[in-house]
């Protein structure tokens, strides 16, 4: 059966969390239809048991992946990772506590029929409203931040429930590089120099509390990230082939290379297979095989064109 729906849960010391976040998804998830929808919990080097309540919680389902990181890399880090491991033809990022309303995951899928990027807003105007006053002013400060920074124009960039057409989003994961918080900021910068299509969409929201947020700390970090973001060279590795290529002649070269979450990038003249920055060596045996060339390629380059998953 086709998986419609990737569901990428990035989860650190949420062992507490799991589970209620889980009785939120489990109505919706029914609607659905279980059998085409994976749920992968990407384990961000946690300190206490979420792997294992993860797979207590999650682990009766037909399509379930659990992966640990050996250390805590950051949020932008397990998205990533879990994007790459995505088999479905939509992807859905949530949060371990399912705080946005579950309820919305049908409007996200018949959104992503036409756009590439499906953006949650908490607020499609004004600020977002926290429980916390502390945290309320700096969202709003660092949205007002963003917005300098980047000329987006959407209210709510943080919100943890995006989705993603796989194509699209397997292509923003290759190049970002930010591994905090501020891969949001970084999937949408990375989406309007793509010239992607983008529909963000009204969600409704329960401010959980035991968020692993850190306003101060965590915001400073994510300010340096996204003002470093219209200086950073996004260049990749590719292997440029024929357009005729198709994903299927890809992928078991792909798999012997030992090459996850790779895209194939087209238009009317070339077809350019997307790899991580550190794919070099593996796409040189593709490129081998397969007839093509290895090289470089600027996100110019990658611009409009369609983006197909291997």
């Amino acid at each position: 059966m086709t998986l419609t729906l990737s569901l990428i849960i990035p989860a650190y010391n949420e062992a507490e969390r799991l589970a209620l976040g889980f009785e939120r998804l489990r109505p919706t998830l029914q609607s659905l239809d279980p059998s085409t929808v994976e749920v992968i919990v990407i384990d961000d080097g946690s300190s206490d048991d979420t792997l294992e309540r993860a797979r207590e919680t999650y682990g009766h389902l037909e399509h379930a992946l659990f992966v640990r990181q050996p250390t805590n890399l950051g949020k932008g880090a397990a998205l990533r990772l879990g994007i790459a491991l995505a088999s479905g033809t939509y992807v859905v990022t949530v949060d371990a506590d399912m705080a946005i309303d579950p309820r919305r995951l049908p409007d996200f899928v018949a959104a992503l029929d036409d756009a590439a990027l499906v953006p949650g807003s908490r607020a499609l105007s004004g600020d977002i409203k926290y429980d916390s006053r502390l945290r309320t002013f700096a969202g709003a400060a660092y949205n007002r931040l963003v917005r300098h920074y980047t000329g987006t124009t959407l209210r709510d960039t943080q919100c943890g429930c995006k989705g993603f057409q796989l194509g699209p989003a397997r292509l923003l994961a290759l190049l970002a590089m930010i591994d905090g918080f501020a891969l949001d900021v970084e999937f949408l910068y990375l989406a309007d120099q793509l010239e992607l299509s983008v529909r963000p969409l009204l969600v409704t929201w329960q401010d959980v509390r035991g968020s692993s947020v850190r306003p101060g700390h965590d915001a400073w970090a994510m300010i340096r990230d996204i003002r470093g973001l219209k200086k950073t060279r996004y260049e990749n590795p590719v292997v440029e082939l024929p357009v005729s290529v198709t994903a299927n002649d890809v992928a078991a070269l792909a798999k012997e290379a030992r090459l996850l979450g790779l895209v194939i990038a087209r238009n009317a003249v070339d077809a350019l297979l997307v790899l991580g920055r550190d794919g070099a060596l593996g796409g040189l045996g593709i490129a081998g095989a397969l007839g093509g060339t290895l090289r470089t390629a600027r996100l110019e380059e990658l611009r409009g064109r369609t983006y197909e998953a291997v």
